[in-house]
């Protein structure tokens, strides 16, 4: 092919609407444990397999492998010859997109062309003004469903994708129920932030009238009337759903997680360990096996007071295990991470929970909040185990340098007043404590406070540098 040729068919390319133009970074998602994601939806949530076809072809072609990316994309074909026999055009315009790309990256120049034109010639006959491109709502959420799985800075496009296919067809139980999901997702993670939003409740209540069989979204909803403390609404979904789908591991992930939330760390427990046996390496199952065993440490110590230390090590070892299992099916597990190495140091194995932080600490899609979470949990590691309070206040800190508000920046902002004032009440204040707290009260506006904190750090060192600056700018940021 000539490079002219060649040229024009990159530019043929871009203008398709498919998996490839749609800006999904390979380095944002743990590519193994997302095609493992993929091929459990395509076994147990049969209903939407050309879209889950769509895109473990390019998850495929991410991991350097085009000849799977292929078979995938035949397997989307076959399914909407048989489920859609009338509409194989406006069903097929992302397969027909993704094989396009596919053969281009295997340098199959000819096939990728012909691909392009059966989108052409299918967008033609579709759409009098469409060449390459046609809005649709099915892309729409074909393009939303695809944004939720790459992770938490997809999710807004991810809702605006589905608002624009709900536009076309406001009562579609697909596109209602992922807008809802994408909303969801949106509000659990704007919490981590501090908004404390309950917007999500209304769609995910239309989503489940629209799709009544669909037991995932009842035990959202349910998870959702949890948290707005509306928890015997909340569980009547969870039993119903039960009724609906005993074997359904995404419903029973959430209700495991509603029961241990309630404190039914027992129930949760039985539920989870029926998930396991049908999908033995979910990731997200072993970390909440983790966290219920840890929920089962934490009542034990809280209600007895001097536990049987045979039954502590036990939830300790129950817990770790799992934590680390969770881990080695999904090495970019933040929160996985940060539970083992808290657990590491609950069961005094110190060592092991250093390395568990230094690896968190590696994980190279961490959110800022995360960053934050990371320097809490270490703060506290290095307080409450290693003993070390000038280590300690050096992480929170770390923490509070991130200036973007969250529920982790909060907590790394109470750690380190309680533990600044403690220190000064003790009578152990040293010019650094009185400079750290000035610098705490700076950061949050409090600047008569932090003058106050900075006039006594430089009664006990005069000559420092730091501390006389932060003065002489605060003393005129209040003059002027």
């Amino acid at each position: 092919m000539s490079a002219i040729s060649k040229n024009s068919l990159k530019s043929s390319l871009l203008q398709l609407e498919c998996h490839f133009t749609w800006t999904l970074l390979k380095q944002d998602v743990d590519l193994g444990n997302l095609e493992e994601t993929i091929d459990d939806q395509i076994e147990f949530l049969t209903e939407s397999n050309i879209t889950n076809y769509n895109l473990l072809s390019y998850v495929c072609h991410l991991k350097n492998s085009n000849e799977e990316a292929l078979r995938n994309l035949q397997k989307a074909e076959e399914v909407v010859q048989k489920n859609h026999p009338d509409e194989i055009a406006r069903r097929s315009l992302v397969t027909w997109g993704n094989y396009a790309w596919v053969y281009y990256h295997m340098g199959r120049y000819e096939e990728a062309q012909t691909y392009v034109s059966k989108v052409e010639n299918s967008c033609k006959k579709l759409s009098s003004t469409a060449q390459l491109k046609i809005q649709l709502p099915e892309i729409y959420a074909e393009q939303g469903w695809a944004l939720l799985k790459f992770g938490a800075k997809y999710y807004t496009r991810a809702k605006n994708c589905f608002e624009n296919a709900l536009k076309n067809e406001p009562k579609n139980p697909e596109f209602n129920a992922g807008y809802a999901i994408a909303m969801y997702r949106l509000e659990n993670f704007s919490q981590r932030q501090c908004e404390d939003v309950a917007l999500c409740l209304k769609p995910l209540k239309r989503a489940v009238e629209l799709n009544p069989k669909d037991t995932f979204l009842m035990a959202l909803l349910a998870l959702k009337l949890q948290d707005l403390n509306r928890v015997d609404e909340g569980e009547k979904y969870i039993e119903e759903a039960m009724q609906k789908t005993p074997d359904l591991p995404y419903f029973l992930r959430y209700a495991a997680k509603f029961y241990r939330r309630k404190g039914e760390a027992d129930k949760a427990l039985e539920i989870l360990k029926k998930a396991l046996a049908v999908t033995p390496k979910s990731a997200f199952l072993h970390h909440q096996l983790g966290l219920c065993y840890r929920t089962k440490l934490f009542q034990l110590k809280k209600t007895t007071r001097y536990p049987p230390q045979e039954q502590v090590k036990e939830l300790i070892r129950l817990s770790i295990f799992h934590f680390n299992t969770a881990i080695d099916e999904k090495p970019k597990f933040f929160s996985a991470c940060t539970d083992l190495a808290n657990m590491y140091a609950e069961g005094r194995r110190y060592e092991e929970a250093e390395e568990t932080f230094q690896k968190a600490s590696q994980i190279n899609i961490l959110s800022y909040d995360d960053k934050q979470e990371l320097y809490y949990h270490y703060g506290n590691f290095q307080l409450f185990h290693m003993k070390s309070e000038s280590e300690a206040i050096k992480y929170y800190i770390e923490g509070l340098k991130i200036e973007k508000d969250s529920y982790a920046r909060n907590k790394c902002r109470n750690a380190l007043e309680k533990l600044l004032e403690r220190r000064i009440q003790r009578g152990l204040g040293d010019a650094t404590d009185f400079g750290t707290l000035g610098f705490f009260h700076n950061l949050n506006g409090e600047k008569h406070e932090a003058i106050e904190c900075y006039e006594k750090a430089i009664a006990l060192d005069p000559d420092n540098e730091g501390y006389l600056s932060a003065l002489c700018e605060l003393r005129l940021s209040i003059s002027s």
